[in-house]
């Protein structure tokens, strides 16, 4: 993924690629509902979100890796971030992770549609065989809010990482394959116009 970097535009977001700049926006995006103190989130304080933006900025550079900003077009705001990561280009499969969003935009029109632009740029860009989503087993919301895209769970890594403050994570994996994709894509499209 390199330097390659692209905007992808929806009915209500778009998804912008990120930089050092957006760090307060991030900031101020987090700070609706304290979501650095989830604890089975990684979202970071605010001043951590530099190095968060700088981490992410150099995986993209060494090609595995393309972040993105949130914004949320009815309101011009920044509300959260996604990327793809743990790019595979040779097994041609790819994460989407490090999703998250403004508390006052969780459970709305934006996850959907998020989504469904990466998806379809994953399967019909990135020429993906398979689109993998992770989650802590703790993050219910997210875990169900997968779940609504039409990931499959494929497994659960049990003591799969340490987190900064010493507990050992259960990661769930779950993953999109392309002969799902096209139900998948008609269900967050019907989603988003019902």
């Amino acid at each position: 993924m390199g330097e390659h970097t692209i905007t992808l535009q929806g009915l209500h977001v778009s998804l912008e690629p990120l930089t050092l700049e957006h760090a307060a926006d991030l900031n101020a995006a987090a700070a609706d509902g304290q979501l650095w103190q989830l604890w089975f989130t990684s979202v970071p304080p605010p001043e951590q979100m530099l190095d968060y933006i700088s981490k992410a900025l150099l995986e993209q550079q060494q090609g595995y890796s393309l972040a993105f900003v949130v914004r949320h077009k009815m309101t011009n705001a920044i509300v959260g971030c996604t990327r793809f990561c743990h790019w595979d280009k040779v097994n041609r499969r790819i994460e989407i992770g490090y999703t998250w969003y403004s508390k006052s935009y969780q459970r709305s029109p934006v996850n959907s549609e998020c989504k469904l632009l990466l998806l379809d740029y994953a399967f019909n860009q990135l020429d993906a065989i398979a689109v993998e989503f992770r989650t802590h087993w703790h993050n219910d919301i997210s875990r169900k809010a997968i779940t609504r895209l039409g990931a499959k769970q494929d497994a659960v890594l049990r003591h799969h990482k340490i987190d900064p403050n010493g507990v050992i994570r259960d990661t769930v994996v779950f993953s999109i394959i392309a002969p799902e994709w096209p139900a998948v894509e008609q269900n967050l499209r019907f989603r988003l116009h019902s």
